[in-house]
């Protein structure tokens, strides 16, 4: 018996989801991308009459902490929708079939699907020993992986393994491990969505652009989409005004870490890594690590585990203070700066004050102020 092929229009009614919700949904990715009103419409009328494509995700050099993070799509509601109207036809972790079965559904698809199917590379490309070190049915992981981006309309790098080694990369390599781009260089319709894991709601937000656009968004210099990684951590972290204001959490568990200061002291890295945790957040937006009281370890950024550890010691010579390798005299600065700026702010307005006094004095006696 055939299994009934649905459309979105019906998957979302099949779900309890009204044209209203899906419209809303499709408004937040306008706004996620910082597009006009008028583009959350557009998204839902293209993503409606776009043809269910083909995904295929490939796992290699990783811990499935992408899959996991897929796996958890709930917000916003509809997002499982979406997902479930790409057609997923190949993924190892989640997927019933097993062995030559569940190769034969890969082939199938680069086959049927070249040039038009997406392609999600999830962990790092090992090249050493001739790729020996990762196989999958009797190939190697670079030999998968160069076979299906050239047959893909797009490549998804997910996950920080995927997009620029991870872990499996950091020193000494034993396995040479590589990020997408650096072990299938010439990618042209590359994306990286880097991260440990990568979050769903950026994961969506991308594959939804995709849908409605058949190209992907803006990139930085490191190939990733500029309405997730467009900003640093800092920029939008709820402790950065501790920061300015120089109140630090000296160490676990005192009052200052108890009431919010900034994790600064404690290792956090987040005035160099570009993410949009603090506005996305994990868990249906409940929270994320340093508002849970934990610094970011800055794991979105290139070659994290050798340039971020350790990860409990500041870093020295953060962008805009030079003096980074004293946390003391940056904090002392920067309360001295706040005070000298409102004396500063009381002088003009004494002077200000003084000014119309005078200029009143002069108009009663008839003199030019």
């Amino acid at each position: 018996m055939t299994s009934k092929l649905w459309t979105l229009p019906e998957e979302l009614a099949r779900r309890g989801v009204s044209r209203r919700d899906f419209v809303t949904f499709c408004a937040s990715v306008a706004a996620y991308f910082a597009l006009p009103k008028e583009a959350g419409a557009e998204i839902a009328a293209a993503v409606q009459k776009s043809l269910k494509p083909s995904l295929v995700w490939l796992e290699f050099q990783d811990c499935a902490g992408n899959t996991e993070s897929l796996l958890r799509a709930s917000k916003p509601t509809v997002a499982e929708a979406i997902l479930d109207a790409i057609s997923l036809d190949y993924h190892e972790t989640i997927m019933a079939a097993a062995g030559k079965r569940a190769e034969a559904a890969l082939d199938k698809a680069l086959q049927e699907q070249s040039g038009k199917l997406l392609v999600v590379i999830e962990g790092a490309i090992p090249t050493g020993a001739g790729g020996a070190y990762c196989t999958v049915g009797g190939r190697s992981a670079l030999q998968i992986a160069r076979d299906a981006c050239d047959k893909a309309a797009g490549v998804i790098a997910v996950g920080t393994c995927a997009a620029f080694g991870g872990l499996p990369a950091a020193a000494p390599n034993p396995t040479q491990a590589l990020g997408v781009a650096e072990a299938i260089p010439g990618i042209r319709n590359l994306v990286n969505l880097p991260a440990c894991p990568a979050n769903v709601e950026n994961l969506t937000a991308l594959l939804v652009y995709f849908l409605a656009y058949k190209r992907w968004p803006p990139l930085d210099a490191q190939r990733r989409p500029l309405f997730a990684y467009g900003k640093t951590i800092h920029d939008s972290c709820e402790r950065r005004a501790h920061y300015d204001a120089g109140q630090y959490v000296e160490a676990w568990g005192d009052e200052g870490h108890r009431t919010g200061y900034c994790l600064y002291k404690m290792g956090c890295k987040g005035p160099v890594t570009h993410q949009n945790c603090p506005v996305v957040r994990w868990n249906e937006a409940t929270n994320w690590p340093i508002g849970c009281g934990h610094p970011c370890i800055g794991c979105a950024e290139p070659g994290f585990w050798d340039t971020m550890t350790p990860f409990y010691r500041h870093l020295k010579g953060i962008p805009g203070f030079g003096i980074a390798s004293d946390i003391d005299q940056i904090g002392a600065a920067a309360v001295g700066g706040v005070a000298v700026a409102f004396a500063g702010h009381g002088l003009v307005q004494i002077g200000i004050r003084s000014r119309k006094k005078g200029e009143e004095k002069a108009e009663k006696k008839g003199e030019e102020p």
